[in-house]
């Protein structure tokens, strides 16, 4: 059934990983008629975790759509990662999102991932909820989480609903707008009685929503001064706009696992999230790149904006938000990213893995397209004759390396293809051959990450592969100039010999580049063999004196030479450049020289002292340090790139998951002494091994 915009909800599951989004999920589902049976994680039954990886992990990777349908509205819930591996999930689902419910544990309170998941909806501009779960577990505590949350984020922090407690444990929830008490009983949320012992709290709390209310508007606040009560539409208006414009950010709680309290969430969502429309303006440009604003408008051309991709061994499965107008099969659309047009074949709506096809999707509603070979992740569909190109999903850049090979040799095609095809579903990692290492190195944001794809390379693509850590591209130079080097290449086997012979100077130059010049007087060596000699100086600088690194910053000037008439030629010619190049160059204070980054960390103040310490273990030099506009600290610094290959996971460790990083590279630098010995002795060994 297609829906209006009005009835649509698009509802983003955030939290830390473990805090109970993908079962609160199941509750929903299993509440209002989705399911007939509550899958469990620790089961790998549940309908948000079907990838073999999410259940083999009992953890969610990727963001997962379930529409709950009830009464007249669909509110689609997307469930998102709680580990920070996988946050290019967490940012594809809010790119579609209309609001986010922050899920918070009651045995933990506010945590990192509930502080990334509220940064990440005020960055949106979109509304926050909070829903405390497991309320009913044993060291839960209600009152404690929501005052950590109450801390944090100061007194937006506002309870919709609380625990009903009886004997002193949690057995249903009171919703404090109707002033009603709620229960779980099989399948079924039935109303009872208010416990006169709760009169007081409610009225209290019930009291400051009121004020809440109040301040939407002078007209409510003169009713409010003079005690008048609100009328329930009074309430409902004043409370939607207050989370609308992030005055208010409500809390409800509850037990996924008893089903108390799914329902009132369930009732919070329709009453004050959102539709599309009243949240969300898109942005873009059009074919002249000039920027354009979209409102969602049923009424409107056809758009859509891809958000998400799926690649299996059958195909391609693209996501999509309807932005205007209405999609439906067999439709053409242009894609205004890869100017090609597209064939819509059957369109879908889609509930964890299973798909349930549709003729169309209304405006601000999520759909599920197959086989469009042209289109990817963050790619906007148009009808033809119109082009605006929606902003895209901005993803972190992956900051955790790793060297990938088959374990099997001849495969690296495979993995190749394999990697290209986990590439359009997941857009957050990177693949590079580095021709100076002879190595393919994959980066994501974290370990886990990276051994989530190698496993679906096995599964998907049937390629079993191998990490290890990723070489440094190392250069060499030199420090002094040498003079009158000579190379001389003689070779005499019947007939005609080889011969050849010069006298070089090398010196160092700026730069990472070669100059190569020639001085040599009377005509003792041809001009027609001064290429030769540059050609051999170049092939020798491929594999440096000291550890066979490239040679880079060299100038080498043909001073003299001899040649033979019948034996001289440019073969002669070269090799008696490589033999000078392999006499002089040890003789020119030879040194190493290392890549070097610029990394800026991101902290909070607290953390600055074992940053700085950490930065100067791995030889860094910190440039400066400077707040930023959200209350952190930006520490800039310059830092060996063979220092940070595992900075990701040290730095999540210091931080608890708080800091984040980048790091670009700058230049090469001179390596020093004790250092380079190490990289020289590390080298013999593995040219030892090969």
């Amino acid at each position: 059934m297609a829906y209006p915009m009005e009835k649509i909800r698009n509802v983003c599951l955030l939290g830390h990983g473990g805090e109970g989004k993908t079962s609160l999920i199941e509750s929903l589902l299993y509440r209002t008629g989705g399911i007939d049976r509550l899958g469990k994680v620790a089961e790998g039954n549940t309908v948000s975790d079907h990838d073999p990886e999410e259940i083999k992990r009992q953890i969610s990777i990727q963001a997962s759509l379930a529409p709950v349908e009830y009464e007249d509205y669909i509110l689609n819930f997307i469930d998102t990662p709680g580990y920070f591996d996988f946050e290019g999930e967490v940012a594809q689902a809010l790119r579609v999102a209309d609001c986010g419910v922050i899920v918070v544990s009651a045995k933990n309170g506010a945590s990192v991932g509930t502080e990334k998941a509220w940064k990440r909806l005020a960055k949106q501009g979109l509304p926050h909820f909070f829903y405390i779960s497991k309320i009913d577990e044993e060291n839960a505590d209600y009152e404690k989480a929501f005052q950590s949350l109450r801390d944090a984020y100061g007194l937006c922090v506002t309870p919709f609903t609380i625990p009903l407690i009886e004997n002193g444990k949690p057995t249903g929830v009171v919703n404090l707008i109707n002033k009603k008490a709620f229960k779980a009983e099989g399948n079924k949320t039935v109303e009872v009685p208010l416990p006169a012992d709760h009169l007081d709290q409610v009225e209290s709390l019930r009291n400051a929503l009121m004020e809440s209310v109040a301040e939407t508007s002078e007209e409510l606040m003169d009713k409010f001064f003079a005690g008048e009560e609100f009328t329930k539409e009074e309430m409902l208006t004043g409370l939607r706009a207050g989370v609308r414009d992030g005055s208010l950010a409500p809390v409800v709680c509850g037990s996924a696992f008893t089903g108390v309290g799914t329902m009132q969430l369930l009732y919070t969502i329709l009453n004050f999230a959102p539709s599309p429309s009243e949240v969300r303006i898109e942005n873009g440009v059009d074919e002249d790149d000039n920027p354009v604003e979209v409102k969602y408008d049923a009424d409107g051309k056809p758009m859509a904006f891809v958000f998400k991709t799926v690649a299996d061994q059958y195909g391609r499965f693209s996501y999509f938000k309807v932005v205007s107008g209405k999609i439906t099969s067999d439709m053409t659309l242009y894609n205004v990213n890869t100017d090609t047009q597209e064939k819509l074949g059957h369109i879908y709506i889609v509930k964890g893995k299973k798909n349930i096809e549709v003729k169309e999707i209304s405006c601000g509603d999520i759909g599920l397209v197959a086989k469009l070979n042209n289109t990817k992740t963050g790619d906007t569909l148009c009808a033809p004759g119109t082009f605006v190109k929606l902003d895209g999903i901005e993803f972190a850049e992956p900051c955790y390396s790793r060297a990938i090979a088959p374990k099997v040799k001849g495969q690296e095609e495979k993995v190749a293809a394999g990697l290209t095809r986990l590439k359009d579903e997941d857009p957050s990692f990177t693949v590079v051959n580095n021709v100076e290492t002879k190595q393919m190195v994959i980066s994501g944001a974290g370990d886990i990450h990276i051994d989530v794809l190698c496993s679906k390379l096995k599964s998907k693509f049937g390629v079993e592969v191998d990490l290890s850590d990723p070489k440094v591209a190392y250069r060499e130079t030199i420090r002094k100039k040498v003079t009158m080097i000579e190379g001389n290449h003689k070779k005499q086997s019947g007939g005609h010999g080889q011969y050849g012979n010069v006298k070089m100077n090398f010196e160092p130059i700026p730069g990472d580049g070669f100059e190569f010049a020639e001085e040599v007087f009377g005509g003792s060596v041809p001009k027609n063999f001064h290429p030769a000699v540059e050609k051999g100086i170049r092939e020798a600088m491929e594999h440096g004196v000291l550890a066979g690194f490239p040679m880079v910053g060299l100038k080498a000037t043909l001073m003299d030479g001899k040649y033979h008439d019948v034996d001289s030629n440019e073969l002669s010619f070269k090799m008696a450049a490589r033999l000078a190049y392999k006499a002089g160059i040890p003789q020119a204070n030879p040194v190493v020289l290392e890549p070097v980054g610029s990394l800026k960390v991101t902290i909070p103040d607290s953390f600055m002292g074992d940053i700085i310490g950490d930065l100067n273990k791995r030889r860094g030099r910190v440039m400066g340090m400077n707040p930023t506009e959200d209350g952190l600290q930006l520490v800039e610094a310059e830092v060996p790139m063979s220092e940070v290959a595992d900075y990701a996971i040290t730095l999540r460790s210091m931080t608890q998951g708080r800091g984040s990083f980048s790091v670009k590279f700058e230049r090469y630098e001179e390596v020093p002494r004790d250092v380079q010995d190490k990289i020289i002795a590390e080298y013999k060994v593995e040219d030892d091994e090969d």
